[in-house]
């Protein structure tokens, strides 16, 4: 196989407050191959989301290294991993988050235009990734005005706008009702599929987790590879 897309070694993230030591992840070994769709499951408090915001470089590890492209994302300045972000990486949450003064299609653009890229251009891609979630006939339509599959929809295809190499996802369907949640899970594989998209997901969704080409499984801070919960 190739070289890993993302790939972490010995990872921990430790808290220490008032003289306790809390150690959320515990040497966490882990890679991601291109192409992959990779979920991860594991009860509350096993350290999934934490692992996901290290990924994301929306916090930094306590010791350890988080190798992608060949480079340390640990050891990136404030800037390089606000580069890192936007130029690589895609995020889809619980909730959506779109912007509610905002049309579905501004929303989509938004992560291109922060990379500086032209109105039109955006407007273009945007277009082209709201006929890929199926939502081809909302551009106009407010947040307010679409159902929650539809605004969970819109927040995947912003997610994709720069074309990212991988994309991370935290719990994308914990917040739909079970024919929504069918429905964005089809659009996953549906995407990695056509457009070989790299997905992370963090699941407490069995069924979701199913249909990933790999599972995994966090408990006390480490994970365990090639497993499901039981």
């Amino acid at each position: 196989m190739n070289q890993p897309l993302i790939e972490a070694r010995n990872l921990w993230k430790i808290y220490e407050e008032t003289g306790e030591r809390l150690e959320i992840l515990r040497g966490v070994d882990f890679s991601v191959y291109s192409g992959e769709t990779v979920a991860i499951m594991g009860a509350s408090g096993a350290g999934k989301s934490t692992f996901l915001n290290l990924l994301g470089a929306l916090d930094r590890p306590s010791k350890g290294e988080l190798i992608f492209r060949g480079k340390n994302v640990a050891a990136f300045s404030d800037r390089e991993r606000d580069e890192y972000r936007g130029q690589n990486l895609g995020f889809i949450f619980q909730f959506h988050h779109l912007l509610p003064e905002f049309t579905a299609l501004e929303n989509v653009m938004i992560p291109g235009r922060i990379l500086g890229r032209s109105d039109a251009e955006c407007r273009d891609e945007a277009r082209e990734l709201l006929i890929a979630v199926g939502l081809s006939n909302r551009p106009n339509h407010l947040p307010q005005e679409l159902s929650g599959g539809e605004r969970q929809r819109i927040a995947v295809a912003r997610a994709l706008m720069n074309r990212p190499a991988l994309v991370l996802a935290d719990e994308p369907s914990g917040n739909l009702d079970e024919s929504n949640s069918e429905r964005l899970h089809q659009l996953f594989l549906e995407l990695n599929q056509k457009f070989q998209q790299t997905f992370l997901i963090v699941t407490h969704d069995r069924h979701l987790a199913s249909l990933a080409g790999r599972r995994v499984y966090m408990h006390g801070g480490q994970i365990v590879p090639d497993q499901v919960e039981s």
